[in-house]
């Protein structure tokens, strides 16, 4: 089954066109439901948008592996964008309205230490790899070692 601009050229005995049905995925769905995703990490809506049902993207998904692959750029790209949303509101706060008891309304900045947390849990290892530090012992050590071993490839290489 060959599928052209929104129409699918069916097999068989005499070929025919048809317009593709909902199940059936053009090009044009399958961008529109990663970009989805891409933007709201949710394949139920996502789906809606693409105008697919959830059960044809779970199927596709499953059968092949290069949507698969960009199903999980897609999410990838989604989190990285939602880290960065979480970020910007744990380092300058969000904006809020106060009302007091007299009415009078004040702006407010509250910050999500909750969030902070959790993002600095999240990058712990990458934040301690930063502050590491080699001496001049270490590094001599470890150029030792590999050039010794570039040494053993070479004699064995040679052999």
């Amino acid at each position: 089954m060959a599928k052209a601009d929104g129409l699918v050229l069916e097999g068989g005995s005499r070929k025919r066109k048809v317009r593709a049905s909902c199940r059936s995925w053009t090009k044009a769905k399958e961008g529109a439901f990663l970009r989805a995703l891409a933007e709201c990490c949710n394949v139920k809506l996502a789906a809606k948008t693409a105008k697919v049902s959830t059960s044809s993207v779970y199927d596709r998904r499953s059968k092949h592996a290069s949507f698969r692959a960009a199903w999980d750029n897609a999410l990838a790209t989604g989190y990285a964008q939602l880290e960065l949303m979480l970020l910007e509101r744990s380092l300058h706060g969000v904006e809020k309205i106060v009302v007091a008891r007299d009415g009078t309304k004040t702006m407010m900045r509250e910050y999500s230490d909750r969030v902070a947390l959790a993002l600095l849990r999240m990058h712990r290892d990458t934040a301690k790899l930063s502050d590491e530090t080699v001496d001049d012992i270490e590094y001599e050590e470890a150029k030792d070692r590999i050039v010794a071993r570039l040494d053993r490839l070479r004699e064995r290489d040679e052999a």
